[in-house]
């Protein structure tokens, strides 16, 4: 007669299982398949085209200050593509003639409080 050992018995990860400590087998509850997400719409479903590229637009203006306006946030960084809906060559235009209209000062640099006060917001 053989005597068995305690770890021969349970295997090398002991009474844990095959997902150890981890929790592997938990019920998910009422949640299901969706994981966190819950019974919330998916946000950005639906992608918006480049406005430039549906009026077939080819040169951005730099003079054209309304439409620079939008695509400069309130701090007076340029804002990204994801967030704008620009396509990349577009993009660059419109960042190019925004550039432009700063370096004649059509289009300030920086936000109105940090150029009169002198204090800034955020980061050091």
């Amino acid at each position: 007669m053989r005597v068995t050992s305690d770890f021969e018995e349970r295997g090398p990860r002991g009474d844990r299982g095959d997902r150890g400590d981890r929790g592997g087998d938990r019920d998910r509850g009422d949640r299901g398949d969706r994981g966190d997400r819950g019974d919330r719409p998916r946000r950005g479903a639906r992608r918006r085209g480049c406005e430039f590229c549906q009026r077939k637009v080819d040169v951005v203006d730099y003079k054209d200050l309304g439409l620079l306006r939008h695509y400069v946030t309130d701090r007076g960084k340029i804002d990204a593509r994801r967030k704008v809906g620009t396509c990349a060559k577009h993009q660059r235009t419109v960042s190019q003639a925004i550039k432009r209209a700063r370096h004649i000062a059509l289009l300030p640099y920086t936000a109105e409080h940090t150029r009169v006060t002198g204090v800034s917001i955020g980061r050091r």
